[in-house]
């Protein structure tokens, strides 16, 4: 329905820009000069009013209709057998709309037969109502905006208005989204902590980490909510990464940027860059099937114990992740020292290193600074990777041989188990509010570094 009813309403909207830039060349008899606005802006304010109010109608009236056809099924169910569960009357209506649709069903019986005729009808109502009050404002809307065309008319300034409310709600919309995120992990944040009778030390400073183990009516133990061993894996694994990709990315920016010649630079960036397109879950296969296990053999030979699920194998394979991110914004912030910065240091007798090290890269620092806390905050949201190569139990140890587990890597595990949602959702809400605040303290620093070595160079 909404892909259909979409190309309806695109269709009317070229139709109508099209018209109305027609008509405009026409009541003017060709006089382009006789018109307010040019022809084209007529055409764009047609196709503006057209498609905004079919797409308008279009999610709203399918969205609100389709939500009253389901509390209708709801109040159905209820009324054919009031003795049924909420999850059992969202298992009847998930089989009724398999039915409906022809695919299969967990279960057969006359209710869900019943539920599904009618849910088939009501349905058919709904995409036909709603495809034909769609189709019918954006003509209605296309024809006013036809008729409108005059030579005096401001198409221009209305048109202009138009897109400027409609970039104005597409901030509004994005702001929006990201306050609704926020506030619903304060929510969840706040349902955890009251779960766990408001022990916040328990989960800052705990290190039990076993939230599930001992639920019991919906609470949770205080004494098992400690999370500790997540933030010191999550750490670990962190710094081993920063400690492979920051030094091999700001290094190799430097190369390209004060030795490679343009020849070289031509394959070799865009072979850096290739790393950042790689899908995380290939990163996560690497390092579980192949770097791990070369790792446990490697120790072996040795004498050393290194874990399958080692902090070394994800934080070294994480590392690799994040060099393109690195190596290219360094690369790009060395670039735009200015020239007369090295003309300046070479005039005084230094030699190339010597302007690298001592002019370069302390002008080049913001930029460096904010490289690498980017690459920071990738590595410490990064989820496929540490869920493939890290360590499921929460293990508090400061050996990067030893397996450990991370935050995403427990937010993973508590979303996707069997245990009821309302449950599992207070500590992954948490742990994910957590990792937010971090983050945003990272950019917080970041902020104030690059502001105050920014100062010092502009």
């Amino acid at each position: 329905m909404l892909l259909n009813g979409s190309i309806a309403v695109a269709a009317i909207a070229l139709f109508f820009y099209f018209a109305a830039r027609s008509r405009a060349l026409s009541v003017v008899n060709g006089e382009v000069y006789s018109l307010h606005s040019r022809p084209n802006y007529h055409g764009l304010y047609a196709l503006l009013v057209s498609a905004l109010g079919g797409m308008a109608v279009l999610l709203v009236v399918g969205t609100v209709w389709g939500q009253l056809i389901e509390q209708g099924l709801v109040t159905d169910v209820y009324e054919a057998n009031p003795d049924l569960s909420p999850i059992e009357v969202e298992l009847v209506l998930s089989d009724a709309h398999a039915i409906a649709e022809g695919g299969l069903a967990s279960k057969t019986d006359p209710l869900r037969e019943e539920i599904a005729a009618t849910f088939k009808t009501q349905s058919a109502l709904h995409r036909t109502g709603t495809l034909v009050l769609t189709v019918g404002l954006a003509l209605l809307l296309g024809a006013w905006s036809y008729r409108s065309v005059a030579a005096g008319w401001r198409a221009r300034n209305k048109s202009e208005a138009i897109i400027e409310r409609l970039m104005l709600a597409m901030a509004v919309i994005a702001v929006l989204t990201t306050v609704g995120i926020v506030m619903s992990l304060i929510f969840e944040t706040l349902n955890f902590f009251d779960n766990i009778e408001w022990r916040v030390d328990k989960y800052l400073f705990g290190t039990n980490w076993s939230p599930l183990s001992g639920v019991q009516a919906g609470k949770l133990d205080p004494d098992k909510v400690g999370a500790v061993p997540l933030f010191a894996g999550t750490l670990l694994i962190t710094i081993i990464a920063i400690l492979v990709a920051a030094p091999i990315g700001l290094f190799a920016a430097i190369y390209l940027s004060e030795f490679a010649g343009p020849r070289v630079r031509a394959w070799t960036k865009p072979m850096l860059e290739i790393l950042a397109g790689i899908p995380t879950v290939v990163y996560g296969f690497f390092a579980a099937i192949t770097l791990a296990p070369f790792l446990r053999n490697s120790g072996e030979a040795i004498g050393l114990s290194i874990a399958s699920e080692s902090a070394l194998a994800a934080g070294i394979v994480m590392g690799i992740m994040i060099i393109p991110f690195i190596s290219s914004l360094s690369d790009d912030v060395i670039n735009s020292v200015p020239q007369s910065l090295r003309d300046g240091s070479y005039g005084l007798g230094a030699t190339k290193a010597e302007t690298i090290r001592q002019v370069v890269l302390p002008a080049a620092l913001p930029g460096i600074v904010s490289a690498v806390l980017l690459g920071i905050s990738r590595a410490v949201g990064e989820t496929m990777i540490v869920v493939m190569a890290a360590g499921q139990g929460a293990n508090l140890t400061a050996n990067p041989l030893e397996a450990v587990t991370t935050v995403t890597v427990q937010i993973v595990m508590l979303i996707t188990g069997d245990t009821e949602a309302s449950t599992a959702a207070g500590p992954a809400f948490t742990l994910g509010f957590t990792l937010f605040c971090v983050t945003l303290l990272m950019n917080i620093v970041a902020q104030r570094i690059v502001r105050r070595y920014r100062e010092l160079y502009d």
